[in-house]
């Protein structure tokens, strides 16, 4: 149980940082047609929710007497409607554990970029525990079903979880 909260808490502080939500397309100077950003989002697969739902939540902030950034997630009702329903949703593969097999792992809309700065919002992740393992991936887009959980009125800077998952396709 220690190891997990410890996993836990160092995950919620990588994603507490004072990052940016994905950027839009830049803008070159001399009246050149903006560039499209290459950093998207995973594409919805057949059925699936897509990433554009999950990240219409908002969060409030605050800081803790240490410092520390805290966010509560503010769900809308489109995302209301999902808690406790099994949904389907694309995305890349974080894992926490060593191992060609992965049951618990995180699942990122974007795709991952250095491992030193990460570019997720809460709203750009999935905490999910797999009844079935999924094969260790970093560098493919997995389709994981699974029973969304809303969480993060903690402040744990978590405000998805997904149960009882395996892969879909």
């Amino acid at each position: 149980m220690k190891q997990r909260f410890a996993k836990l808490a160092m995950m919620g502080a990588l994603f507490a940082l004072p990052l940016s939500s994905a950027p839009a397309a830049a803008f070159q100077s001399n009246g050149i047609a903006p560039v499209d950003d290459i950093w998207k989002p995973a594409a919805t697969p057949k059925g699936g929710v897509a990433w554009k739902t999950l990240e219409a939540t908002g969060e409030t902030t605050r800081k803790d007497p240490q410092g520390y950034i805290l966010s509560k997630p503010l769900f809308t009702p489109q995302v209301k409607k999902l808690a406790g329903k099994r949904i389907k949703v694309a995305g890349w593969m974080m894992p926490m554990e060593n191992g060609a097999k992965q049951n618990y792992f995180v699942l990122l809309g974007y795709p991952p970029g250095c491992p030193f700065h990460f570019h997720a919002m809460p709203n750009q992740f999935i905490e999910v525990y797999a009844d079935t393992p999924f094969a260790t991936s970093g560098s493919q887009v997995i389709v994981v079903s699974g029973v969304l959980e809303l969480t993060g009125q903690d402040e744990s800077g978590i405000f998805y979880r997904m149960r009882k998952a395996r892969p879909a396709g």
